[in-house]
C-alpha cells in the first residue's frame, strides 16, 4: 500500500519529466528535419504540453475507471482558469489580445457548452444512460480539426500572430541536438509517460478505496492539478517575465485542447458515462470559462487584474471546498 502511494507521486515526476523530454527530443528532430519552428509550437509544443492528460486519461479509460478520465479533463480546465491563470493575474497583470478575448476563449467556451449538452442525455432526452459515446467522442475530435485548421489558417496569413508564442512555451527556440539523442530523449520521453500514466491511475483508485472518497474526487483535485502543472509552470513564468501573451494562451488552448482532443479520444476508447454528482462540474467548467470572458469586460477592458486573479483564486479554493464536503 505504501508503495502505491510512493509510486502515485513518483509518477506524477515521471509525467512531468517524460512531457518534457518528448518535446524537447521531438522539437530538435522536427528541426533537423527541416520544419519550421512556427509549426512546432503550433504541432509538437502544443500537443507536448497536453500529454499528461492525455495519457492519464488514455489508461484510466482502457482499465475502465471512467470517473478519473472525466474528473482529470473537468478538474484540470476549472483548475487552469481559476486557479492557474488567477495566480500568473496576481503576479503581473494579463492583457488579453482582441483576437484570444473574441475567437479563442469563444471557442473554449463552445467546447465546455458541447460537452455539457452531450453529457445530459437523461435531461435532454429522458434516456435511462447519460455520457459520452463513441459517436460523441469522433464529434468532439471533429471539433479539434476544425480549431486546428483555423490556427494553422491564421498562423499561415500572418506569420507574427499570437500563435507564434506557443513556440516560446520550452523558454526559446528548440534546441536542437544529435538525431541520436534526439531519438533517445523521445523514447524515454514516451517511457517516462506511460510509466507515470499507469502508477497515477493506480494510485489515484487505491487513494479514493482507502479514503472511502469517489474516483471522481481524486481525479478533478489532485490527478487535474498534477497534470495541469506544465501549464502552471509555463504561466506562471510568463506572467514573471510579462510575456502575458503566452499565459493566457497557453491556458486557453489547453483547455480547448483538453475537451475537444483528449477528452474526445478518451471516449473513442471507451464510452464515458457521467454520473449525476459530475454534472455540476460539468457546469462548473462553463462558469470558469463565462467568468473569464466576462473580466474581461470589468475594470481595465482585456485585462486580467491583480484584484480579478485574487478572486479567481478565492473561488477555486472554494470550489475545492465544496468537492471534499460533497465527498
Amino acid at each position: 500500500m505504501i508503495i502505491t502511494y510512493i509510486l502515485f507521486f513518483v509518477g506524477f515526476i515521471l509525467l512531468i519529466k517524460g512531457a518534457d523530454l518528448l518535446v524537447d527530443g521531438a522539437s530538435s528532430l522536427g528541426k533537423r528535419l527541416g520544419i519550421s519552428t512556427l509549426m512546432i509550437g503550433l504541432t509538437i509544443v502544443a500537443f507536448g504540453t497536453s500529454t499528461p492528460e492525455l495519457i492519464v486519461n488514455i489508461f484510466a479509460s482502457i482499465q475502465g475507471n471512467t470517473d478519473i478520465a472525466i474528473g482529470n479533463i473537468l478538474g484540470s480546465n476549472i483548475a487552469n482558469i481559476l486557479l492557474i491563470l488567477g495566480i500568473s493575474a496576481i503576479i503581473y497583470p494579463l492583457a488579453v489580445k482582441r483576437g484570444t478575448v473574441w475567437k479563442e476563449i469563444p471557442f473554449s467556451l463552445l467546447a465546455a457548452i458541447v460537452v455539457a449538452f452531450m453529457v445530459n442525455d437523461a435531461f435532454i432526452d429522458n434516456d435511462l444512460w447519460s455520457g459520452l459515446t463513441r459517436i460523441d467522442g469522433l464529434i468532439l475530435i471533429s471539433f479539434f480539426v476544425i480549431f486546428l485548421y483555423y490556427v494553422f489558417g491564421i498562423s499561415k496569413a500572418d506569420p507574427t500572430s499570437p500563435n507564434e508564442d506557443l513556440t516560446k512555451q520550452t523558454d526559446a527556440t528548440p534546441r536542437v541536438y544529435s538525431l541520436w539523442r534526439s531519438y533517445l530523449m523521445i523514447g524515454g520521453g514516451l517511457l517516462g509517460l506511460v510509466i507515470g500514466g499507469k502508477w497515477i491511475v493506480d494510485g489515484s483508485v487505491m487513494i479514493a478505496t482507502n479514503l472511502g472518497v469517489s474516483q471522481a474526487l481524486i481525479g478533478l483535485t489532485i490527478v487535474a492539478v498534477g497534470t495541469s502543472l506544465p501549464e502552471l509552470a509555463t504561466s506562471a513564468v510568463a506572467a514573471y517575465k510579462k510575456n502575458v501573451d503566452i499565459a493566457v494562451g497557453n491556458i486557453v488552448g489547453s483547455n480547448i485542447f483538453n475537451i475537444f482532443w483528449i477528452l474526445g479520444l478518451s471516449a473513442v476508447v471507451r464510452p464515458l458515462p457521467f454520473p449525476q454528482i459530475l454534472m455540476s462540474d460539468v457546469f462548473m467548467t462553463v462558469i470558469a470559462t463565462l467568468l473569464l470572458f466576462a473580466v474581461l469586460f470589468v475594470g481595465k477592458r482585456h485585462i486580467i487584474e491583480r484584484w480579478q486573479g485574487f478572486c479567481f483564486v478565492v473561488i477555486y479554493i472554494g470550489y475545492i471546498a465544496y468537492l471534499v464536503i460533497r465527498g
